[in-house]
C-alpha cells in the first residue's frame, strides 16, 4: 500500500521544500494542491477519507503548509472538522516551517540549560516561528516577553497565543536595534525570529550583558538577525553565552520534519500541531 501525502497548500505554488522534505520522510508520493481554503477543502478531504478501508487509512495522510500561519490555522482547523468517527487521517500543520523551526530552536536550547523560571525575550516575535517559539519557552516554564515595532500588533499575537494555547505572553514595543537591545537587558533567554536578511541586534546590545545565557537566531540570509554570532553555531560560547545559529540548530528542524512525516503513517490519528512537534523535537535534540 502506498503512502500517499496530500500537500494543503495556501499559497499560489505548493512549497517545494515542504514536498522535498516529505519524500525525505518516507511518503512513497506527495500530491500538492494550491491556493486551499477553509471554503475549498473539503472535497479533498473527503477524497482522502473515503477511499480506504478502516485499516488501510493510515497510508493516507495530509499536511497543511504556506507561507501564511494564519490561513494555515484556519485551514488546519477546517480539515480536523471534516473528520467523523473512524473517518479519518492524520494530519500535520506547519506553515512557512514555523512550528518544526520554533520547536527545534527551544529543543536545541533545553539541552544548553534551564529555561523554567528565566526571562525570555523573542524579539521580532509576532511571525509564525516567534509566536510559536513564545508558546514553548512558556509552556517550559520561561517568563516570555514577545517584541513587535508596534505594541499594538506585539498584544494582538500575544492574546492570539493565550487564546490558542492558553499562555500568558507579555507584549513590548522595540522599534529598532536600539530598543530591541534594552528589551533584552534583564533577560537570561532570547530569540531572534524575524524576517529573513533582517538585523535585529548588533554585537554591542548583547556581548556585554550579563544576564544573558542563552540565545538562538532563526535567520540564515546575510545579514542575520543577531549581530557577532554564526548561523553555523552549535551551542558555541561567546562572550560567555551559548550560541545556537539558524543552521546550528536546522539539522534538527529538518529531522523533527521528516520524523514527523514518518509518523504521520504509522496511525490514521496523528494530528501534529506545535505541542506536538515540539514534543518530538524535545525527545531527538
Amino acid at each position: 500500500m502506498k503512502k500517499l501525502l496530500f500537500q494543503l497548500d495556501t499559497d499560489t505554488h505548493p512549497a517545494v521544500f515542504d514536498t522535498v522534505v516529505a519524500y525525505d520522510g518516507g511518503a512513497d508520493h506527495v500530491i500538492g494542491y494550491s491556493n486551499v481554503t477553509p471554503e475549498n477543502v473539503t472535497r479533498l478531504v473527503e477524497g482522502a477519507i473515503f477511499t480506504r478501508a478502516p485499516k488501510e487509512k493510515k497510508y493516507t495522510a495530509l499536511f497543511v503548509g504556506g507561507s501564511d500561519m494564519v490561513a494555515g490555522e484556519k485551514l488546519f482547523k477546517a480539515v480536523q472538522k471534516n473528520f467523523f468517527s473512524n473517518f479519518r487521517v492524520s494530519v500535520m500543520l506547519d506553515s512557512n516551517g514555523s512550528n518544526t523551526t520554533a520547536a527545534a530552536a527551544v529543543a536545541k536550547l533545553l539541552t544548553s540549560g534551564t529555561l523554567s523560571g528565566k526571562r525570555a525575550v523573542v524579539l521580532a516575535g509576532t511571525g509564525p516561528v516567534g509566536q510559536r517559539a513564545a508558546v514553548m519557552l512558556a509552556r517550559e516554564g520561561a517568563e516570555v516577553a514577545l517584541t513587535s515595532r508596534q505594541l499594538k500588533r506585539a498584544g494582538q499575537a500575544c492574546m492570539d497565543m493565550k487564546n490558542s494555547f492558553g499562555v500568558d505572553l507579555e507584549p513590548m514595543e522595540a522599534a529598532d536595534n536600539d530598543a530591541r537591545g534594552k528589551a533584552i537587558e534583564n533577560a537570561q533567554i532570547v530569540i531572534a525570529a524575524g524576517a529573513a536578511g533582517k538585523a535585529l541586534l548588533e554585537a554591542r546590545h548583547w556581548q556585554d550583558n550579563s544576564t544573558i545565557e542563552m540565545m538562538a537566531d532563526a535567520n540564515a540570509t546575510p545579514p542575520i538577525g543577531i549581530g557577532g554570532t554564526d548561523m553555523m553555531d552549535r551551542g558555541e560560547v561567546r562572550h560567555g553565552k551559548i550560541i545556537w545559529g539558524a543552521i546550528g540548530f536546522g539539522t534538527l528542524k529538518l529531522a523533527v520534519h521528516r520524523a514527523c512525516v514518518a509518523r504521520l503513517f504509522e496511525s490514521n490519528d496523528q494530528v501534529f500541531d506545535a505541542e506536538e512537534i515540539f514534543a518530538l523535537a524535545k525527545t531527538m535534540a
